[in-house]
């Protein structure tokens, strides 16, 4: 279609003759009303016989655009410039076309005086030529998905109209389903190759052909059809293309279109693997394909099954770190005496690979719960391994019983030592919220390293974000870390989350989770007055879905959600003792009692034995006072603090050792032991099973 833009430049008569003086470019000067005033003889060369002066008015548009006489009118009226406008010329039959230019001349004082005309004659090849210029142009952008549909879209786009009149791509089921093609081609029946594009120049893709989600019927194999399927291209007119099918009629009629004339077809292959298969038709166009036509496709395709290739190298790294993402992550729902926990992940996708979220909920001594959600720089599998580093530090740490200020702290030198070790030290880095909170007390205490405080929802609705200093991300060094504490009734719920569920707009985002929390976990009518309070499962999958990206998220989103739960007062029992030799007669006998009120006759005997070598020990190495705490649930809880800060150590004693025996038994009767540090000396722990039947409080 002729092009016109405004110029604003007026143009001097001088130009005119300029240009009508020399005979290299065919020139004519007409004037307002079209008519031819001046030509060179260039220009005359091209007057066909027998036409007269009105010849350049009377061009048509190519393939039904506006005429000649259309196209200088608009240059005459507006003043635009015509570039390089298509008009068919020559006899009827003819290939040959004139790319005309024009502009209109105006005189000193802007006076429009007329328009001059260039022409150039092109033939059919040179017109060809320019199209599939025009199409590599359009095909910058081919290959730039990684959704394989949409590529096979694009390259449909790119053939149709520059190489044919319709174009199809068929992918094999491997391709489809996210597989890696295999080496070589695997045969028609194994391949089973669904059409997934098809484009058309005018209207829609005939009803007769195989459609757009249908299987491809199977094609009779030949020499022709097995070498177009090893990266050669197939070339056939009509007659060939019929007799490739087998004169089938039913077949005919299903791959090949109405008025065929000839037809083009290319595999996709890229290392040696089958992506696909690609067919482009003439039907309205008589010109037979040539070599550049074949040069194009052969390059398109190429293109095309590149980008296949990285789609699914992608595919693949992005599978790979989303199995290992979420084989590192915890239960997505659990239950302890401390809290009922439920989480969500979402990884990103399109071009984003899954990032390094991770949520861990993971149960402490004294039947204290740790909670934790960190966010990993980066994406990819870099990023998944940082964050399985990350998650299992925070593990083995967590198990030594550290502070959260302390546990972060170490896991920052750790993280600085990655950095260290890193070919990109940007690259590595996380942010990291991590608290604790005990049944016993209702205490919740946490830190955070760079990273967004947690919302709570008490129980009577009131929905707010804890008030928490955050420290720098994991990997800055140099600055402490902050730790706050909060007491919260029994049935709060608390959300930790990463920048993923806020969005883009961190203060928008996170009133908008308040008020999806506030929505989500008020109790639901129930058949009693005070109604029940919805799965945490529940919330969670919900707040995920609420983000207003869930359907195409350009980040992890995680959330983690936790419940909090509550040890009556009638299943704990605190006693302190004096630095005395007696003390250790006198716990015997408080444990005794205590086990006895609780009906658990049978844990005395091992219960006063644990007891006994922990408050002698505390005696001989840490004077007084001397705490002694007893806890009941699903197993028995043993502590003893000290004032020391000396941390206990196992040995095995030999036999002619006096003692050391001590720690030694207190392993062999309890489950679990250990010891933690507090702010006035350590408490050393146990954990019993609790062998009665319906011994231990049921969770609530």
């Amino acid at each position: 279609m002729p092009s016109h833009t405004s110029d604003g430049l007026t143009h001097g008569p001088a130009l005119a003759r300029t240009l009508l003086e020399q005979n290299r470019i065919p020139v004519a000067q007409l004037d307002m009303d079209l008519r031819v005033a001046r030509t060179n003889a260039a220009f005359e060369s091209l007057r066909p016989e027998d036409a007269d002066d009105g010849w350049l008015m009377a061009l048509p548009g190519a393939e039904g655009e506006e005429s000649a006489r259309e196209a200088l009118a608009r240059v005459a009226r507006s003043g635009t410039v015509l570039v390089a406008g298509e008009f068919r010329h020559g006899p009827p039959g003819s290939d040959l076309s004139l790319f005309l230019s024009a502009m209109r001349v105006d005189g000193p004082l802007g006076e429009p005086l007329g328009v001059v005309v260039t022409a150039r004659e092109v033939t059919q090849r040179q017109r060809a030529r320019r199209r599939l210029s025009q199409a590599y142009e359009r095909a910058f952008h081919l290959g730039s998905s990684l959704d394989v549909v949409h590529s096979a879209r694009d390259l449909t786009d790119v053939l149709v109209p520059a190489l044919g009149d319709l174009a199809c791509v068929d992918f094999p089921d491997d391709v489809l389903q996210g597989r890696d093609p295999p080496l070589g081609y695997p045969g028609q029946a194994v391949s089973a190759p669904r059409r997934v594009a098809v484009k058309t120049a005018e209207g829609d893709w005939p009803e007769r052909l195989v459609q757009v989600g249908e299987p491809v019927p199977p094609v009779p194999a030949g020499p022709q059809t097995a070498g177009s399927l090893l990266e050669d291209v197939l070339v056939a007119d009509a007659p060939t293309a019929r007799e490739i099918l087998g004169e089938d009629p039913e077949l005919i009629a299903r791959m090949l279109p109405e008025g065929l004339r000839c037809f083009l077809g290319s595999p996709l292959f890229h290392g040696g693997r089958f992506f696909g298969y690609v067919q482009v038709y003439r039907t309205r166009d008589t010109r037979p394909f040539g070599e550049d036509d074949l040069r194009f496709l052969k390059d398109m395709c190429h293109r095309t099954a590149a980008a296949l290739d990285n789609a699914f190298r992608y595919t693949r790294e992005h599978r790979t770190a989303l199995v290992l993402q979420r084989s590192l992550l915890p239960p997505s729902a659990t239950e302890s005496p401390a809290a009922e926990t439920a989480g969500s992940y979402l990884p990103a996708s399109g071009s984003a690979s899954v990032g390094g979220d991770w949520f861990d909920a993971f149960p402490l001594s004294s039947l204290r719960i740790a909670l934790v959600v960190g966010d990993v720089v980066g994406h990819g599998l870099q990023a998944t391994a940082t964050m399985a580093r990350t998650r299992t530090a925070v593990q083995t740490l967590a198990d030594l019983d550290l502070p959260p200020d302390e546990l972060l702290t170490c896991l920052d030198d750790l993280v600085q030592r990655m950095k260290a070790e890193a070919d990109q030290p940007d690259s590595i880095g996380a942010s990291c919220l991590f608290a604790v909170y005990d049944p016993v007390s209702r205490e919740c205490r946490l830190a955070s390293a760079g990273h967004p405080p947690p919302a709570v929802v008490l129980p009577d609705g009131t929905v707010s974000y804890l008030e928490l200093t955050p420290g720098p991300p994991l990997g800055v060094g140099d600055n402490p870390f902050e730790v706050a504490s909060v007491t919260l009734p029994p049935g709060s719920v608390l959300a930790f989350y990463t920048d993923g569920l806020v969005g883009h707009d961190p203060e928008a985002g996170m009133a908008r989770l308040l008020v999806d929390l506030e929505r989500l976990c008020c109790p639901t009518p129930g058949p009693d007055a005070h109604g029940n309070p919805r799965p945490l499962d529940q919330v969670s999958g919900e707040l995920v879905r609420r983000h207003p990206h869930a359907e195409d998220p350009d980040d992890d989103i995680t959330v983690l959600l936790a419940r909090t739960r509550t040890v009556p007062e009638s299943d704990t029992a605190v006693w302190e003792l004096p630095a005395d030799p007696a003390a250790v007669q006198t716990a015997r006998e408080h444990v005794t009692s205590q086990l006895e009120r609780w009906g658990l006759v049978e844990e005395v005997f091992t219960t006063e034995l644990i007891v006994s070598e922990l408050v002698t020990n505390a005696l001989r190495y840490a004077g007084g006072p001397i705490g002694l705490r007893l806890i009941r649930d699903h197993v028995l809880v043993c502590e003893v603090s000290d004032p020391s800060n000396t941390q206990p150590r196992l040995r095995r004693a030999l036999t002619t050792d006096e003692g050391g025996r001590g720690l030694f038994l207190v392993a062999q009767l309890a489950r679990r032991w250990g010891s933690r540090y507090g702010d006035r000396g350590k408490t050393i722990w146990t954990e019993q099973e609790l062998g009665t039947p319906g011994a231990g409080r049921a969770l609530s």
